[in-house]
């Protein structure tokens, strides 16, 4: 597959991803903390993760992909030894908090969610969120050559 189409595919990924999490931080949280009522984060949850969950997916291999593409395979990742690899090894990294996040949320939090534990969970929303924005931050630089320190 051509590098242009796995570019197209995982920026449409990223703006249903980020959108979504955008949305959620922004019109969704505020008034479930307001109300106290989870279960407004809960049905809206229900919806996004219909869509949320593979566009991740298709952000996940179209990634990879286009590493292998640019010749980081992953035998390379986490070596921080140049400036492209730096950045796909940094979006990789917040892959791996998104994904504890997620586990966190599905296996601790929303099992027991209540008004109680409402904070807790936007903890993790607004975490997801920022990870999400930075995934976009650090995917810019790699139009230019990556990230040097």
């Amino acid at each position: 597959m051509s590098h242009h189409l796995l570019l197209i595919f995982h920026l449409l990924g990223a703006c249903i991803w980020v959108g979504g999490h955008l949305i959620l931080s922004f019109g969704i949280l505020p008034e479930v903390l307001k109300k106290k009522d989870p279960e407004i984060l809960l049905n809206f949850e229900r919806k996004y993760e219909k869509i949320g969950i593979p566009a991740l997916l298709v952000m996940v291999i179209t990634g990879v992909w286009m590493s292998y593409q640019f010749g980081i395979k992953w035998d390379n990742w986490f070596h921080f030894s140049n400036p492209l690899e730096t950045a796909i090894s940094i979006k990789l990294g917040f892959l791996l908090v998104t994904i504890l996040f997620a586990l966190s949320a599905n296996f601790l939090v929303l099992p027991k969610l209540s008004a109680k534990t409402l904070p807790l969970m936007a903890f993790h929303v607004i975490s997801v969120t920022l990870l999400g924005i930075g995934f976009l931050l650090v995917g810019s630089f790699i139009r230019y050559g990556g990230i040097s320190f």
